[in-house]
């Protein structure tokens, strides 16, 4: 639900705005509020988990979700609404900061913790999917406050079997490093900086109020590392940093998430502006994305980690992503969905499977048991700052575009075909950046050797 709600709220814009009677400028906070606080908080949140037992950050987390999503789904004015946004991106980050390092600490097993990993990549990546989707059937049959209302009754569920079936850890204390200074700077910057990358779209980003912004997140972040590099008991030990495989696939994972969730984005604008397809329809369009994401998570993706290797694995993943947003960006408004962008999204669904399970496996392998809050916080803020950077980026490349194209005389559907058409050549080369840095930085970790990988389960308990 953390990551449905990232994209289930997309296809409902339209309706929101009606509803409401949001401005343009003021709809984009429906999605900015939750980006800001979950991005922001996922470090502060992970470092909690280590400190005062992850257990209780992620019921806590859930709670605070699952009671701003009711306030979310009740919401009779922008405010409340926005307000209710940035309370939920909250409850998202306490309860998602945690899930890495639950199953770092409760699968020591290589075997096991592919399996487990499998199932939490399974659930994350169809969930941005599925929330295209799930948005678009509530909004058009019920109304759009269900898309909101249905994470009551989940959240509940979630709660009680959290309380019944998961193992509380052993906290390291809060003296243990509880750094207030580090604690606000961390959140402050991370705050800052996400904030700066959301409203660029509508400021600009040469214009005065991002370049501030900007500089202020990047201080205030220089800030941070500075303070935690002298202090004993610091909220982020940067041993945790020099993590064999923390940083490198971080850095591909989210250079991924930016062709993947601009592909979100970006496909949701192009099926109903210029395919002309209701909210259903698009959700109903992404549908074989998460069909094969489903059937790759549940054993085909175990055995080609298994026979190659994760990382050669995910390099194969990073090039049929590649593929896939080539041949949305050579569609135009005369394309059929089927079979040019059915097959599109089908490779994208693939090349994601097959490339985040791999990734997350080498980037989890070496973090100490002590640090792995910290170091799931980290693994997750990485893919947050890259979906608030897909979306600003990619709208700001594709409207200058077509604003370009427009002044230049052409129609309507030519100018928006050609801002998506590079929007996704974008996100492509953002893709095509990552097999550089696979290549070049990521390395199999030590403990998954051959003989450690088999035997790979078949298939996953769900």
């Amino acid at each position: 639900m953390n990551i449905l709600d990232q994209t289930i709220v997309n296809v409902a814009l339209p309706t929101i705005q009606r509803s409401l009677h949001f401005t343009q400028v003021d709809l984009a906070w429906v999605i900015d509020a939750y980006l800001i606080t979950f991005g922001g908080l996922l470090l502060l949140a992970g470092r909690l988990g280590d400190l005062v037992g992850r257990k209780k950050i992620f019921l806590g987390g859930v709670a605070l979700f699952t009671v701003s999503s009711a306030l979310c789904g009740l919401a009779t004015s922008q405010a409340i609404l926005i307000g209710a946004r940035f309370t939920q991106g909250a409850g998202a980050a306490f309860s998602g900061s945690v899930v890495l390092a639950i199953i770092v600490s409760e699968f020591p097993d290589p075997t096991e913790r592919t399996k487990a990993t499998n199932a939490y990549v399974l659930v994350s990546v169809g969930g941005g999917s599925l929330g295209l989707l799930l948005g678009g059937v509530l909004t058009q049959l019920l109304s759009w406050h269900w898309i909101f209302i249905i994470n009551i009754p989940i959240g509940i569920a979630t709660l009680i079997a959290g309380a019944l079936l998961l193992d509380e850890n052993e906290g390291l204390g809060i003296r243990a490093g509880l750094d207030v200074g580090g604690a606000v700077l961390s959140t402050g910057g991370m705050m800052l900086a996400i904030y700066t990358m959301v409203t660029s779209t509508s400021y600009g980003w040469a214009s005065a109020h991002t370049l501030v912004f900007g500089s202020a997140a990047l201080v205030t972040l220089a800030s941070f590392f500075f303070l935690e590099s002298r202090l004993k008991n610091p909220m982020m030990p940067l041993r945790v940093l020099r993590s064999r495989g923390l940083g490198p696939t971080s850095l591909a994972r989210g250079l991924l998430a930016v062709g993947m969730f601009g592909s979100f984005f970006l496909g949701v604008l192009f099926f109903q502006h210029l395919l002309g397809m209701t909210s259903m329809e698009t959700g109903f369009a992404f549908l074989p994305q998460t069909v094969v994401v489903t059937i790759m998570m549940l054993g085909p993706t175990a055995k080609l980690t298994k026979a190659l290797q994760p990382k050669m694995t995910a390099l194969l993943g990073f090039v049929l992503t590649f593929f896939g947003l080539l041949l949305f960006a050579l569609a135009s408004p005369n394309t059929s969905y089927f079979p040019h962008l059915f097959f599109a999204l089908l490779l994208i669904g693939i090349g994601g499977a097959m490339t985040f399970t791999p990734l997350l496996t080498i980037g989890v392998a070496n973090i100490p048991p002590a640090d792995a809050g910290l170091g799931s916080g980290l693994i997750n803020t990485s893919q947050q700052m890259s979906v608030a950077i897909a979306v600003a980026v990619l709208s700001v490349v594709s409207t200058n575009q077509t604003t370009s194209m427009l002044s230049a005389g052409s129609t309507i559907s030519h100018a928006l075909a050609a801002g998506y058409r590079l929007g996704f050549i974008v996100g492509a080369v953002c893709v095509a950046a990552g097999v550089l840095v696979c290549i070049l930085l990521v390395r199999n970790p030590k403990q998954l050797a051959p003989a450690d990988l088999a035997p790979v389960v078949e298939s996953i308990d769900i």
